[in-house]
């Protein structure tokens, strides 16, 4: 047992007699071992934790960033998604503007068989729906940005065939803007209507024949005005009746002329407009007085002038 155990002496403080306690030395050494344990650990602890504080204080703070710019980033995309709804119902409306304006002017279709994808617009609310959804339910990101790129290309197709649509109507209507300026829509001068077109009695013979214009009486040097827009092919003595003659061609096979002119203020390969000034009356040629004649021809055929004047007053 020698060298197993210590003994400790404990003096009191009154005069007495000591008193002796044995100890174990590995309850000693035990004992030392777990202070000497507890001492480490009760300074080390607060060292540990308050380090791993720090470092889950910022993790906590990244993850309050990443969470701000994610909802930012999801809500920046919801409005998008939004965005790119609005737009579709627009190309959806100007859609069903231009079927409109091609009934309006009876402007069929294109035959492009790309341009029959017109019909497939309209807003997706099941997509929007689906947009809305993976947005609050935290799916990938990468399913929205997918669906987004998926409706920017079908938009950018359907605007570009919406560009062909209205460009082909543009040129319609262009078209159709130049036809009627060319159209013999006005009266050709101011005076009395004397004779229609049609058979009549001839002022010369008694006998009927075709009129193929109409005769308007005014006042010598009264002004002649271009019923439409056109140009001047051929101006001069006419030897077969007409006296003093010009004609102007408006395009889409449309003559006029404009007969027994006292003088033509315009010469061959002029371009004139409606309304302009283009000769003065005259009583040339085969006449019993100072009038215009005026005939209206289409494609080569005589046709009654007054079925083309939009006025609806003459002299």
């Amino acid at each position: 047992m020698r060298g197993k155990y210590y003994t400790i002496m404990v003096f009191p403080e009154r005069i007495d007699e000591p008193r002796r306690f044995i100890v174990s030395r590995f309850l000693v050494q035990t004992l030392t071992i777990l202070s000497c344990f507890f001492l480490i650990c009760f300074i080390t602890a607060p060292i540990f934790f308050t380090h791993r504080y720090i470092e889950m204080s910022k993790k906590v703070v990244n993850i309050d960033k990443l969470r701000n710019e994610t909802m930012m980033q999801k809500t920046k995309i919801e409005r998008f998604a939004k965005m790119l709804d609005d737009f579709e119902a627009q190309m959806v409306r100007l859609e069903r503007f231009d079927k409109k304006l091609r009934i309006i002017t009876s402007l069929e279709e294109s035959e492009d068989p790309s341009n029959k994808k017109w019909g497939v617009g309209g807003i997706d609310k099941d997509r929007y729906t689906r947009f809305n959804s993976t947005i609050r339910d935290d799916y990938s990101d990468s399913v929205v940005i997918d669906d987004l790129h998926e409706d920017l290309k079908y938009l950018k197709l359907q605007a570009g065939l919406q560009e062909i649509s209205f460009q082909e109507l543009d040129e319609f209507l262009k078209d159709q803007r130049s036809l009627l300026s060319a159209s013999p829509s006005i009266w050709p001068t101011k005076g009395w209507l004397t004779s229609r077109f049609g058979y009549r009695n001839s002022p010369f013979t008694g006998i009927s024949e075709m009129h193929e214009g109409i005769d308007i009486a005014t006042r010598v040097n009264s002004p002649v005005y271009s019923t439409g827009d056109g140009v001047v092919i051929s101006t001069g003595m006419d030897y077969y009746g007409f006296g003093n003659v010009l004609d102007i061609d408006h395009g889409y096979g449309i003559v006029t002329r404009y007969g027994h002119n006292a003088r033509n203020l315009v010469k061959e390969g002029d371009k004139v407009k409606k309304g302009q000034l283009i000769a003065l009356v005259g009583n040339t040629g085969r006449s019993t007085g100072s009038h215009l004649h005026y005939e209206v021809i289409i494609n080569g055929v005589p046709v009654d002038p007054l079925k083309y004047i939009m006025e609806s007053n003459y002299y």
